[in-house]
């Protein structure tokens, strides 16, 4: 699984959630500075060709949609980070959110008993 730009992640969390979109659908979900169509037309035939979505040809346009699933991405992602970033380590990575205050007390009390009850 290729590493996506920004870009190209910002396409597939769209597609993720519609499901299936032509081109204009995307387009029109897309908040900030929008592409020229012509421009995302072509970073979608990118995903393609990465592995990431297919489609349904109606004459010649087509509909879109994701081939690589949310949870597979965001498992291949992270564990990339953590391994890239904190050495591996899921310890360093709780440490980062506490001393940034990103995380509550009450959601390390909750991590703790989602840990305990695995087992």
């Amino acid at each position: 699984m290729q590493k996506l730009t920004n870009k190209e992640e910002e396409i597939m969390h769209i597609l993720w959630r519609l499901k299936k979109a032509f081109v204009k659908d995307v387009l029109a979900e897309i908040k900030d500075e929008k592409p020229h169509y012509n421009t995302l037309s072509t970073i979608i035939r990118n995903l393609e060709e990465k592995g990431y979505v297919g489609y349904h040809a109606f004459g010649k346009t087509h509909q879109y949609y994701p081939i690589v699933a949310l949870e597979d991405y965001r498992n291949k992602f992270m564990n990339s980070a953590i391994k890239d970033y904190f050495n591996n380590s899921y310890k360093n990575v709780v440490s980062f959110f506490a001393k940034e205050e990103k995380i509550s007390i009450e959601e390390l009390k909750e991590i703790i008993e989602l840990i305990e009850n695995k087992k």
